[in-house]
């Protein structure tokens, strides 16, 4: 699901998701809280969907600086990085 904005939230589009797939990973260049994937775990909970569950992005800690694809590589953004992240939560 391409989700562009995080306001307004597609709750339906998340609903579905969770439904039909059972897993949501969400990804963010930024930090996680707060963002993106904050407003999808906000929806699960509030209608009480059980999924496996993953968000990616900044972790809560005061971020470095530098090239976006140099901070991606480390904070394990890049693409294998994310393959990562989804084959460990699947």
């Amino acid at each position: 699901i391409d989700m562009h904005t995080v306001k307004p939230i597609d709750r339906e589009a998340i609903i579905r998701a969770a439904r039909e797939t059972g897993a949501i990973v969400t990804g963010e260049d930024h930090t996680v809280i707060g963002g993106l994937g904050s407003a999808v775990a906000e929806v699960l909970a509030e209608e009480g969907l059980s999924c496996l569950f993953r968000r990616l992005g900044i972790p809560d800690l005061f971020a470095g600086y530098g090239e976006p694809e140099d901070l991606y590589h480390q904070y394990g953004y890049g693409a294998e990085g994310i393959c990562r992240a989804v084959r460990a939560l699947l």
